[in-house]
Order: structure tokens, then sequence, then C-alpha cells
């Protein structure tokens, strides 16, 4: 067949337009799925799949119009057709029609998505503040590639500095640090952060000598505002900050007040040995994640700071917030507390007005003392000299959640929102306020955009797969998220908590002893943060296995440290709670009713909603493990309906749970319990 009939014949056998019907239909195909698979919160690998399958199918499509023809009789091979019995004219125009139909809808939808970005882009643009601006990351031009933290660490000081002016609008580094240092694309980035003005830099230190490139630029017209160029000594770098924000509330004709303008002037440290190693511990205590080794190493840093200057009042306020993370999150001992507390005082009795000691004294009364009236009042002295500051706003939302003022609590967050669009901590705090009212699509969709900031966070992944547990009853999706952690990946032994978790849910113990036997840890933290003995979770899955005896030689072997984590925490009503749950494992029936009861009276729900609500959670469970099965159906009844009774942990109270736990097998026969099960989830009340 030459060139002239071949492709006379590729027009007869209609290959030409089935090509351009297939491509028109795959777009339209395409554009639907790009809105229906995030509205059924498909995970992202199913559109890719999609895709996938919608161009390989092109050549297909191509190879069967050749390959075959419309007849009369119907559809033929083509080597069997004869050209006067093809398709005729009429069906052809008929096959153009459909084509040309097709291509109007596709026209049309093209259309329609123009205009409403642009709408959208309209609206946006008429909400932004002229005086809002976003500081970029700092593009490192050190030798040393170790010197990124000092990169960071000027970003981030710039940011804080620039926060204390009130007449600005500054989004927090969080939102900005997954953002590169130059973009190409700032319109679009300034949408994204809802601001007007853009900040970029660059740093190069060597030495004690220090380089910094900065340039503001009004992102909608790309005009350069200002920029400078500075090469100091290190110890000259808090002038640089405080000339850049001074630079900048010029640029933006944004007015300081004496007070801001000597906020912005005071020197945090004349010491810049203890200035890099500040900076060090800051590069730790903002890693999205929140992990004891991270807070650890934040902590360490900080102290080697302050060792070289004792007056850095910066350093011991945030060496009091982050010990005060430890102690909410991991060691809620007596030398913890104490240690936080002296550091926030210390940090005031220095510097007086220092809005990081406020709100590290607030952060103080709110996880050590659960003095809920005196943290908000602590936090809302640092909002007044920190207005820009996104931790204070979050804060005072997170306070007023544990008050039980959630619908207040959840317009505090949504405010903190649109100061701080991408704030990774805010939208995952705001996520597990919808979880704890028991609203997955809400809490899903919260979860789901932290991972779009933050798509390696792990706990952030395995909570999502919880959370999808709780909403369908299955635990495949949190089997999905762990299998996306690569396997030399468990900070603090959370991923193999969650192994071993969800394979005894799934009535699999060979496959949670295999998750342990690949931990090298012998104490795992659990997703709550409680740190269990490896015997315990042996012992677990001995009862699942229907081996008590081996299971009391497990727990036995666990008791003493589970025992010596509540005399070092006699105030943590968690502690108290799985140490009761323990002993109901052990049949201790008296000493694990006690330790329940205990863990209720330190945290009632008119204290505390959150944490008050676990303990009765575990509460009702260790009533379900010591034969007090009235008790345990009728305090489910309630929990059931209770806001923050659900966990990421066996206290969790969900239809799910209760279907799926092997630790509520003890019910199972009974009545009233087979009733909670076969009825749809009571409403959350609040």
């Amino acid at each position: 067949m030459n060139s002239g009939n071949f492709f006379a014949e590729l027009k007869r056998r209609n290959v030409y337009k089935v090509a351009v019907a297939y491509a028109i239909v795959a777009w339209l195909l395409i554009q639907a799925a790009s809105i229906l698979f995030p509205t059924f919160e498909a995970p992202a690998w199913v559109m890719k799949v999609f895709v996938t399958a919608v161009i390989l199918g092109f050549p297909v499509a191509l190879i069967f119009a050749w390959a075959f023809e419309i007849t009369p009789e119907g559809i033929k091979r083509a080597d069997e057709v004869s050209p006067d019995e093809s398709m005729t004219r009429r069906r052809s125009w008929k096959l153009t029609a459909i084509i040309v139909l097709v291509a109007v809808v596709a026209a049309g939808l093209l259309i329609f998505q123009f205009t409403r970005k642009a709408n959208v882009n309209t609206k946006v643009n008429v909400a932004v503040d002229s005086k809002s601006v976003a500081v970029l990351p700092f593009e490192n031009l050190s030798s040393d590639k170790e010197n990124a933290f000092f990169a960071q660490g000027i970003q981030d000081e710039i940011i804080t500095t620039l926060s204390k002016i009130g007449g600005l609008r500054v989004i927090s580094r969080t939102s900005t640090a997954n953002y590169k240092s130059a973009p190409e694309n700032l319109p679009e980035i300034a949408r994204e952060l809802r601001v007007a003005n853009v900040l970029e830099g660059s740093v190069q230190k060597s030495g004690d000598r220090v380089h910094i490139n900065v340039q503001l630029i009004q992102a909608d017209t790309d005009a350069h505002l200002w920029a400078q160029s500075y090469d100091r000594q290190l110890i000259d770098i808090f002038a640089v900050e405080a000339e850049v924000a001074k630079r900048i509330a010029d640029a933006l004709s944004a007015t300081l007040s004496p007070q801001e303008k000597a906020r912005v002037e005071t020197k945090p440290t004349e010491n810049s040995d203890a200035y890099v190693l500040y900076l060090r511990g800051r590069e730790y205590q903002t890693r999205p994640d929140n992990f004891l080794q991270d807070f650890r190493s934040a902590a360490r840093y900080f102290e080697q700071a302050i060792a070289l200057d004792p007056n850095f009042a910066l350093a011991h306020a945030r060496l009091s917030a982050v010990t005060s993370q430890i102690y909410h999150w991991f060691e809620p001992t007596e030398a913890t507390k104490q240690k936080a507390h002296a550091e926030a005082l210390e940090s005031l009795r220095l510097q007086p007005n220092l809005g990081e000691g406020h709100a590290a004294l607030g952060l103080y009364l709110y996880y050590e003392e659960a003095d809920y009236e005196g943290a908000l009042r602590e936090f809302r002295l640092a909002a007044e000299t920190l207005p820009n500051d996104g931790d204070v706003g979050l804060y005072i939302a997170a306070v007023l959640r544990r008050q039980g003022r959630l619908t207040e609590a959840i317009a505090a967050y949504k405010r903190a929102e649109a100061i701080d669009p991408r704030n990774q901590v805010t939208l995952y705090d705001a996520s597990q306020t919808y979880f704890g009212l028991r609203d997955w699509s809400n809490a899903l969709r919260g979860l789901n955009r932290v991972l779009q900031l933050a798509p390696d966070s792990i706990n952030v992944k395995i909570q999502r797969g919880y959370t999808e547990f709780f909403a369908k009853g299955s635990t495949a999706p949190i089997k999905v998220a762990l299998e996306s952690i690569p396997a030399n990946v468990d900070p603090d032994g959370v991923v193999t908590f969650a192994r071993w978790d969800v394979s005894l849910m799934d009535r699999d113990p060979a496959a949670a002893e295999r998750a342990l036997a690949s931990c090298r840890l012998e104490t795992i933290t659990s997703q709550p943060g409680a740190p269990l003995p490896k015997s315990y979770l042996q012992g677990c899955i001995d009862l699942v296995r229907n081996d008590t005896a081996r299971a009391q030689i497990d727990f036995e072997a666990a008791r003493p440290a589970l025992e010596k984590t509540v005399a070092n925490s006699p105030q943590d009503p968690t502690r108290h709670a799985q140490l009761g749950l323990l002993y109901a494992f052990m049949g201790r029936k008296e000493d694990a009713l006690r330790e329940g009861q205990r863990a209720v009276e330190l945290k009632p729900l008119t204290r505390d909603v959150i944490e008050g609500a676990i303990a009765q959670a575990f509460q009702a469970l260790i009533f379900a493990r010591t034969g007090e099965t009235d008790r345990a159906t009728s305090e489910i009844e309630r929990l059931l309906t209770t806001p923050f009774a659900v966990d990421y942990s066996d206290d969790s109270i969900t239809l799910s749970d209760l279907r799926t736990r092997w630790e509520w097998d003890p019910l199972r026969n009974d009545a009233r319990f087979q009733k909670i099960l076969t009825g749809p989830e009571p409403k959350t009340v609040h």
C-alpha cells in the first residue's frame, strides 16, 4: 500500500475521527475525575491510575478503528468488508455530528473553568490586604550545606520580627516552608497565601561573616518595592533583622508605634555563638511531626545557648515551650513541669514584655496546670506584642476547645486559618476538633489538606487511616497508610504500635508479633503518646491467642514499668488509666477499678472535655474487662454521644471500634451491647 492509499484508507475507516473523538472524550473524563475523585476523598494514586488507563486506551482505540468497520449488518473485520459495504456517508455524517457536539461541550466546560478561576482569583484579590506579606524560604548560598538551618533561622527570625508590627499581616514560616526560595510563579503563591507582597532572600554564612540579600516584591505586578544587600559580622545580624522589618513597614506604609519600634530593635543576645545554637534549636522545634527526639534535640540546643548567655530571655522562653510540649505529649513528670515553669518565669524576669515569654507561661498553665483561664490571659498578653503569631492564635483556639466552648473553638481555628492559610499545625489541630466531634468528613478533609502540605508526615498518614476506619469500619485504610511508610522509619515506635494495633484488630497475632520483632525499642510509644513496654504489647497478643498463662507472665513483666510511670506522673490520668487496664487484663479487678476511677477524678469532664472523655472511655473498657457488663454498656451508650471519647487506640468509643477491637470481646454475648452494635452511630452532642 502506497502512502496515498494508506492515508485515504485511514480516512475511509474513520481513524482520524475516532482519534479526535477519543481525545475530546478523554479530556472530558479527566476533568470530571479531577472534580469527583477529591469529592469522594479518593487516594491520589486513583487519579494517576485513571489517567494512565485513559492514555493507554488511545492506541487501542485507533487499532480497533483500523481493524474493524461498521456496516449495515453490524461490526465486521476490515479485511472482510469491501469499500461499498463500508459506513455510508450518512452514518459518517452522524459520527462527525457527535464529534462536533462533544467538542462544543468540551469548549463550554473549558470556558466555564477559566471564568470560574478568574472569578475566584478576583474575589481573592479583592480580599487581600495591601499590607500583607509572606517571607519565602531563604536560599542557602553557603558552601557548607550544614548551614541550611542558619538560612531557615534567619527567615524565621525576620518573620518573628515582622510579626511584632500590628500594621502588617504576616504569614508564619509554617505556611511558607514548602515553597522554593525564588519561585517563578509568585502571583499563584501570593493567591495561595492570600498576600499582596512577598519577601525573597538568600543567606551566605562563612565563619563569623554573614551576607544577606533581600527583596520585597509586589506579587501581582512583579514590581520590586525594595531590595538591599547586607554584609555583616554575625553579632550584627540582629540589626539587619530589625532594619529589614522597618524597611518593609515603610515600603508598605505601615506605621510603627514607639513600643513596636522598641520591640523590633531589641537584641535577643549579645553572644553570636549562643544565637547560632538557638537557631539550631528552632529548626528542631518547628518540625511538623511532634516527635520526642526532635523536642529533646531542640531543648538541648536551647540549653547550650543559655549556658553561653544566661540572659538570653528568648532562649529561656523557647526552652520552656518545648519542655511543656515534652511534658504534655511524652513525659508528664514533676521535674519536667518544674523546669517548664522556671524557664518561663526566667524569660519574663529578664524581659517582662516578651511576647514569647507570655506565650511560654500560657503553654505551661495550659499543659501542666490545666489552668485554662490563666492560660487564656497569658496568650492574650502574648497576642498584644505578637499580633501576627499564628501559634498564639492556635493556642487560644485550643484552650477554648479544652473548656468545652467548641463552637467558639471552631470559629477561632477558622480565624487562625484565615490569617495563616497553610499553617499545618493549625489545620491539623482543627481537624482533630472535628475528629473529637466524630465529624469524619470534615476531619478527613482537614487531614488531607495537611498531607498536601506535608506529604511525608508519618503521624498524619496513620491518623488519616484510623479516621477512615472510624468512618467506614474497615481496617484497610490503616494498612494502606502503613504500607506507604518505609520499613526503616519508626520514630519512637509509633509505626510499630500502629502495625501491632491493626494486626490485632484483624485477629492476626502472628502479624502483630512480626511488628514487635522488627522494632529494636523496648518501650514503644502509642499513637496517643503513652509509653508501653514491649512485654505489655506481647501480653495482649497472648490474650488474642487465648494463651492466658503466657499473657500473665508478659503482663507481670510489664507491670513494674507501668507502675513506675504512675509514680513519676501521679497527676496524669492517662497513666493511671493505662495501669488500670493492665490490672484488668491480669484479673486484678479491685486495683483496675481503683486506677480507672482515679483517672476520672483527676480530669473530670467539667474541667477538661478532652482528657476527661478519654479517662471515662478507659474506665468503660476497664468495666468491660472486669465483668462489670452493665456499667460498661451504660458508659458506652453515653460516651457514644460524648465529644472526644475517641482516640487512635483501644480506649476509643466508636461503633467501628466496638465492632472490631478484641478488647471489647467480653461484651459480645450481652444483649444490650449487641443492640448498640446494630444501630447507627448516634450524633455527638455539643
